[in-house]
């Protein structure tokens, strides 16, 4: 008995179309690829910034945006979610970090 191709292929062109996986910011809830967010992990009493997405460690996504940085961090989501505490270094970092991203521009 032979399988059927499984392979999803593109209208268009005929290649297969790779599979992206989704993740939701903490902040704005809004679901993304997650090459589009930011990994933040918790790894040895530090939460950091993860650029690859591959460091071990529980993990939360925010959106490359001001606006989800500031809610992020405003309202405690990042320890919530991440079951630590911010100290006060590591906050300032990650606060610094969030006014070097982006305005959210709105595409109404």
């Amino acid at each position: 008995m032979r399988r059927k191709n499984t392979k999803v292929e593109n209208k268009t062109r005929g290649t297969p179309r790779k599979h992206m996986p989704q993740r939701t910011c903490i902040a704005c809830r809004q679901t993304q690829n997650k090459r589009n967010l930011i990994r933040l992990v918790f790894s040895v009493n530090n939460i950091e910034i993860d650029p690859k997405g591959k460091k071990p460690g529980r993990g939360v996504y925010l959106c490359p945006y001001r606006g989800c940085w500031e809610m992020g961090l405003k309202g405690n989501r990042i320890e919530y979610t991440l079951h630590a505490r911010l100290g006060a270094e590591n906050r300032q970092m990650l606060v610094e970090y969030g006014r070097s991203l982006p305005e959210k521009e709105d595409s109404l």
